[in-house]
């Protein structure tokens, strides 16, 4: 080990490129695993929020954002199907949104009744004569995109007035279209849907029944919908978001050309580290060291480089992680990435190491004496 040190530091600028290399690779994993993770998280965080236990959408949607029309009339075959307590009903999609000083965009509406559970921020203001209409609730990361500078403020969505009166958490949108949520009978009003039409039918099941005996049993009563899951509804919207749209898949290439880029710099700097060094092995063989005695010190000096580099580059991924949300909402930091990619990283030495190992080891004793 301490061979091995004196190595390292005989050049101080190689051993801090070396470092720099491993620290941009390690931040550069973790932060493409940050936005990944955030980014599967925000593709179903409806859909996790509610406390449906089966959701019964049309066949061969892909997403909650991209509903289609559902008979009506399936919320009431569905109440009728053994071990179901309650059905409701949900509607999504995109509408104009006029903010106070007159500009427009696009935002994307969620409306449904109660029964989607506390965790979905649906309006709860009520009058003497019931719920109050045209109340909205946005998330507090597209305040800004909105311009809503305090609540209540009164806006226009698809050319009728509206009130957002409150404002949530944990709802920022990935698709440039920030969320909006409100009432059920609202929404049927702003995204202009026939009556006879839902979206989205959440269903939960009475305590004691089989989830999947009920799923199984809704399906046969619906072969025209497809029921599934709330994992399976979530699992299916992730994999259509990362998958099939490739926008998962370019946060997943970024974090493998990390990997890479760190490989090759690791790779080129521990070689020459060797190479510097190689009359040393040539007088350790010759003194009698053992190929795997001159093995350990080659991977001692990469994985010195990793921990060191590894350590620098989680410094650097949090503060810029706090920064990019509060730009980008949804970047998400779990404590399982920085913990995963330590390992990832020392790997990643070990891999540049094998080259200089392999030089190392043949290189001929009787070379101190020819030199």
């Amino acid at each position: 080990m301490k061979l091995a040190w004196r190595n390292l530091k005989y050049d101080p600028l190689r051993f801090a490129a070396t470092i720099v290399g491993i620290a941009f690779a390690t931040f550069l994993m973790v932060f493409q695993g940050d936005l990944f993770t955030g980014f599967l998280h925000s593709s179903s965080n409806v859909i996790d929020a509610a406390t449906a236990d089966i959701w019964i959408v049309p066949r061969n949607v892909t997403c909650f954002q991209y509903g289609a029309p559902l008979p009506k009339r399936f919320r009431f075959l569905a109440l009728s199907v053994p071990g179901v307590r309650s059905v409701s009903q949900v509607l999504s999609g995109w509408v104009n949104y006029q903010a106070p000083s007159g500009s427009q965009r696009v935002v994307f509406m969620i409306g449904g009744d109660h029964g989607m559970g506390p965790n979905i921020p649906l309006p709860y203001l009520y009058g003497s004569s019931g719920p109050l209409l045209n109340q909205l609730v946005i998330d507090k990361s597209n305040l800004q995109h909105l311009e809503i500078v305090s609540v209540p403020v009164d806006v226009e969505l698809s050319g009728s007035r509206a009130s957002v009166v409150r404002v949530a958490d944990g709802f920022g949108s990935f698709a440039g279209a920030p969320f909006v949520f409100t009432d059920y009978a609202d929404a049927e009003q702003y995204l202009r849907i026939a009556r006879e039409y839902t979206m989205f039918l959440l269903v939960n099941v009475a305590p004691g029944v089989e989830v999947r005996e009920v799923q199984q049993s809704l399906q046969a009563r619906l072969p025209e919908a497809d029921v599934l899951t709330k994992r399976e509804f979530s699992n299916k919207a992730r994999f259509f978001w990362s998958i099939e749209t490739g926008a998962g898949g370019a946060l997943l290439v970024a974090a493998l050309l990390g990997f890479l880029v760190g490989l090759v710099v690791v790779s080129q700097n521990i070689y020459a580290t060797t190479i510097e060094s190689i009359d040393e092995y040539a007088t350790l063989k010759a003194m009698g060291a053992s190929r795997q005695y001159i093995q350990r010190i080659v991977i001692y000096q990469a994985m010195i480089c990793g921990v060191i580099g590894s350590i620098v580059g989680l410094v650097m991924t949090f503060p810029v992680a706090a920064i990019s949300r509060s730009i980008v909402s949804w970047v998400e930091t779990p404590w399982w990435i920085p913990v995963i990619m330590i390992p990832v990283s020392l790997g990643m030495c070990g891999m540049a190491s094998v080259l200089s190992i392999k030089k190392a080891v043949s290189v001929e004793p009787a070379r101190v004496f020819r030199e």
